[in-house]
């Protein structure tokens, strides 16, 4: 991608190792690269003209385009290290259930999708992603039906069209009800299909240059769901072929039940045992950890995904966040399926992560630089791209956000960071991946929205209709 993007005026947050901030700096892209941060006003290139960020995306052509950030906050492009795209398709089941009993209320209606149905919902969560500040999207895709068509296939699609990165983990699940398992048997799979589905991708897709927008992990879904032999096989065939692990973990005190009961350690403990703690693995959830976990994460430098609000959603607890980064794990941020999550909006969970420390451990748990951190560095970090994303400096590649903060919801708040966590979501003006515009004006620019929000509605009525009555209070269900 050529051209020289110029923005100015701008408060800068560049959540950089110094923790620099401007208060009327300038960001410079050329192509897909940032190679100026600074205060005051950047230095000419040529005389393209000055347009608003509002209307950024209409000077797309020009050698030079220059950006008037006046009352904006410049931020990294948010990092979500946690997802189930599918799952847009799935919004408002068990409304009222724990995770257990949620998932067994989904996994027939999940088990009705495919190859259209999870385009369709990808499309649709990563432009949702997008038009809150996402730039890189994690996506842990362990469902994959029989007859389901290519699902891995439509997730790509979905991103190459929104233009987000996405770093795709190819999940898998081979323990069926009739093993101890939740899902029903007809939505696992057996070992050498799930391996060879794994590894399949990773020839497809991963790729391993800086700038890559597409990457795959390796992600068995979770311990309660995958037996002990795909969970080694999965960390030896991603050690192999020099790619990331993922999985859930550490969610729910059902969950610790369970492992004691079955492998008579804690899930942290039976993952240690498994080769799954480690510097190449992030973990979506890890909220029942003792003192003992917290410094085993962080002397191997395991990632954490924190989910706040589907952690609250489904009262799966409270992360240990403050003590996580206090040992030196990488801690990021994630939206969690949209099922259990219905807002799904990257640019909310700084500040839920935030209040969720702070009723944990009291008013100095988590600051609002660090929540910030958190949402781009720390997640950058978690994913392996620290040393391209995640900050704002000369060398790292362009995926930026320019937040308007001169409304009522934030005029009157001196440190925009601060207006920007804790305030409420502010109008996103400009969002760059790479250098490229994809959200202007609080609009999406690369897909349109109309398209997306009808093909949507279809495919969620599809699987309502299908599924069982799983709408409005939960009842108790199975373990």
């Amino acid at each position: 991608m050529s051209g020289r993007t110029v923005i100015e005026n701008a408060a800068i947050a560049a959540v950089d190792a110094a923790g620099s901030e401007y208060r009327d700096g300038h960001v410079v892209v050329e192509g897909e690269w940032i190679v100026a941060v600074g205060e005051g006003p950047a230095p000419r290139a040529n005389t393209a003209g000055t347009e608003n960020a509002a209307n950024a995306a209409n000077a797309g052509n020009a050698a030079e385009r220059r950006i008037d950030g006046s009352g904006c906050l410049v931020t990294p492009g948010l990092v979500n290290t946690h997802d189930h795209l599918f799952q847009w398709a799935t919004r408002g089941f068990a409304q009222d259930a724990t995770l257990y009993e949620w998932l067994t209320t989904l996994y027939p209606v999940w088990a009705r999708s495919d190859a259209g149905t999870v385009h369709t919902a990808a499309t649709a969560g990563l432009t949702r992603l997008a038009s809150t500040g996402c730039t890189t999207a994690a996506d842990h895709h362990y469902l994959f039906p029989r007859d389901g068509g290519d699902q891995m296939a439509a997730l790509v699609s979905a991103a190459a069209a929104v233009g987000v990165r996405l770093h795709a983990a190819r999940g898998s699940m081979d323990r069926g009800q009739s093993r101890g398992g939740l899902p029903p048997d007809d939505v696992v799979e057996d070992i050498e299909t799930a391996l060879r589905g794994a590894e399949e991708a990773i020839d497809a897709y991963h790729d391993p240059e800086p700038n890559a927008r597409l990457r795959i992990a390796v992600g068995p879904c979770s311990p309660f769901t995958v037996s002990r032999e795909l969970m080694e096989r999965s960390a030896e065939l991603a050690r192999r072929k020099g790619v990331r692990l993922h999985t859930h973990l550490a969610e729910t005190l059902d969950e610790e039940r369970q492992c004691l009961a079955e492998e008579g350690r804690t899930p942290v403990e039976y993952a240690d045992e498994l080769g799954w703690l480690a510097e190449d693995v992030w973990l979506a959830h890890s909220i029942h950890l003792s003192d003992d976990a917290v410094r085993r994460f962080g002397a191997t430098g395991t990632g954490v995904a924190h989910c706040p609000s589907s952690n609250g959603r489904l009262g799966a607890g409270i992360a240990r966040v403050r003590d996580l980064l206090d040992a030196g794990a990488p801690v990021g941020l994630g939206v969690d399926g949209a099922a259990s999550n219905e807002s799904c909006a990257m640019v909310e969970e700084p500040r839920q992560a935030l209040l969720m420390a702070r009723q944990r451990g009291g008013p100095q748990a988590l600051g609002v630089r660090e929540a910030l951190w958190l949402a781009t560095v720390g997640g950058a970090r978690c994913l392996g791209r620290a040393g391209e994303l995640g900050s704002l400096e000369p060398g790292k590649l362009a995926d930026l956000a320019v937040w308007r903060l001169d409304g009522l919801a934030h005029v009157g708040i001196d440190d925009p960071v601060a207006a920007f966590v804790l305030g409420p979501r502010p109008p996103l003006a400009l969002l760059l991946v790479g250098g490229r515009t994809v959200v202007a004006d609080d609009e999406i620019r690369t897909v349109d929205e109309g398209t997306v929000v009808r093909d949507l509605r279809r495919a969620s009525r599809k699987l309502a209709d299908a599924g069982p009555s799983a709408t409005g209070r939960q009842t108790k269900g199975a373990r």
